[in-house]
């Protein structure tokens, strides 16, 4: 019986209502029901590698997506309870002063987030509150994997295999009409950024979508996405794409912090299969899901390995420590001299956002070309991305790097293929890098090559305006 027992619901990357199995184990077992979310201040300070834990969009997109939910908990009848600082000293004071029996959340799988929780349901355990973890935000159930964690494939395809042909995903969780919240439990207010930490910035127009947290606009752009546009029939042909909304799904901020369950975006593919079309553009969605997945559930496999230089191998790639720290800087602020890596690179800054391939691209760059070591990009993107979680950056970049998961241990790519293979007449370039909007298309991606007239021709002068490539590319370069 629930004889007034309160449970507290303890919300991280999860913040939404919709396919959310904590939240109805609660509501099952409790007469009450306290949401809580705690701004761990860990998170907003600055790593080993000189950059923040959490930069600027990241941190918007987050408090966005907290109000959002304190929003929709209270349509509900309850509210969110605001908490700053360790989660195991703040919760579990809230826990003891509120009389919570039992503390309930998902499970994490990045090891900071897992030490976290233990240290959390240690100190609960003292006081005799229990806590209960959910595996989720997961397409796949772990329980429903053909194998145990232990045993997760080591490589994508076999993953993808064995899942499609022995697994199956099961339906979204319906989200609870009513959340019965106790009296006299007054929520206190969401922190600024300034209260975080974080200096405001300058919202630049160029960004690819106006990216706003919570779940209503989530939810918002899987329906654009998947039924307004029909754009996901067109995915495959689309994807590798650089400029707009609507190359690819953009669904990634939201999935990172939980404000979309991909159980909800399967749902809907599915539903449009069913209705409109099935392609290799639907199927192709699925599977970014699938890899989602399979970075979670290899990182439950390793623990902390991925966060290592050598990975889950026994070495990482040759680097030259002596110049690393200006090839990083001239990288990271997109002054490398070479147009296609530079503009990815800018918008990445300037909106926190970059598109599947650029983000492959730059990562080779910076492994294979300034010799300069993976983990620092990984940290850098950790910064940047609005979309980042710990899984899914971390493990790509160990891919890159040849230091993940995938028996291929080099993933070079060559620089100037790559930018006239997607980048064909520069636009990319020139909505990034305007001081080469003057440029014919045969130079844009190799301004290096113009001689002292044709500088003058276009009023650019390489190591003035623009710089002098960072490294060699001559084995790269295209002739005309």
């Amino acid at each position: 019986m629930k004889n007034g027992k309160k449970i507290g619901v303890w919300f991280r990357n999860d913040l939404r209502l919709h396919d959310h199995q904590p939240i109805l184990e609660a509501l099952n077992r409790a007469e009450f029901v306290v949401p809580i979310f705690c701004f761990d201040t860990r998170n907003f300070t600055e790593t080993s590698y000189g950059t923040a834990k959490t930069g600027f969009f990241r941190a918007r997109f987050l408090l966005e997506s907290v109000r959002a939910l304190r929003v929709k908990l209270q349509s509900k009848g309850a509210d969110l309870i605001i908490l700053i600082g360790k989660p195991e000293e703040e919760i579990v004071n809230l826990a003891g002063l509120l009389g919570l029996q039992q503390i309930v959340a998902y499970k994490e799988v990045a090891a900071e987030e897992v030490r976290i929780s233990d240290l959390v349901e240690e100190k609960l355990w003292k006081l005799k509150i229990s806590m209960d973890l959910f595996l989720g935000n997961t397409l796949f159930n772990k329980e429903d994997l053909p194998f145990p964690i232990k045993d997760v494939p080591d490589t994508f395809s076999i993953f993808k295999k064995r899942v499609e042909r022995d697994s199956h995903v099961r339906s979204c969780l319906i989200e609870p009409e009513f959340i019965p919240y106790p009296e006299n439990i007054t929520a206190n207010e969401i922190p600024t950024l300034q209260d975080l930490g974080i200096n405001d910035q300058l919202i630049d127009c160029r960004g690819v979508l106006d990216f706003k947290g919570g779940e209503a606009a989530g939810l918002g752009r899987l329906h654009e996405y998947i039924w307004e546009k029909e754009l996901i029939k067109n995915y495959k042909n689309t994807r590798n794409g650089m400029l707009g909304a609507d190359y690819s799904s953009k669904l990634s901020a939201w999935l990172s912090l939980g404000c979309l369950s991909p159980r909800k975006v399967y749902e809907q593919i599915k539903a449009f299969e069913n209705d409109r079309v099935s392609n290799g553009s639907t199927q192709g969605l699925f599977y970014e899901l699938l890899w989602r997945d399979y970075f979670r559930f290899v990182f439950k496999k390793y623990g902390s390995r991925l966060f290592n230089y050598e990975g889950l191998k026994t070495e990482g790639p040759d680097y030259k420590e002596f110049t690393e720290e200006d090839f990083f800087l001239r990288w990271k602020t997109g002054q490398t001299g070479i147009p296609f890596i530079d503009a990815n690179m800018r918008e990445l800054s300037a909106t926190g956002f970059m598109s599947n391939r650029g983000r492959q691209v730059v990562a080779s760059f910076l492994v294979y070309d300034c010799k300069v070591r993976w983990t620092y990009g990984a940290a850098w993107f950790e910064e940047k991305l609005i979309d980042y979680n710990a899984a899914t950056t971390w493990g790509n970049w160990a891919f890159i790097a040849g230091v993940g998961n995938d028996p291929k241990e080099v993933h070079s790519l060559n620089i100037i293929k790559q930018a006239f293979d997607y980048d064909a007449k520069g636009e990319y370039v020139k909505y990034w890098i305007p001081e080469l909007q003057n440029l014919p298309t045969y130079l844009i991606h190799q301004p290096h090559l113009m001689t002292v007239d044709q500088q003058k021709l276009y009023g650019l002068q390489i190591g003035n305006n623009y710089p002098i490539p960072l490294v060699d590319f001559k084995k790269f370069e295209k002739q005309y």
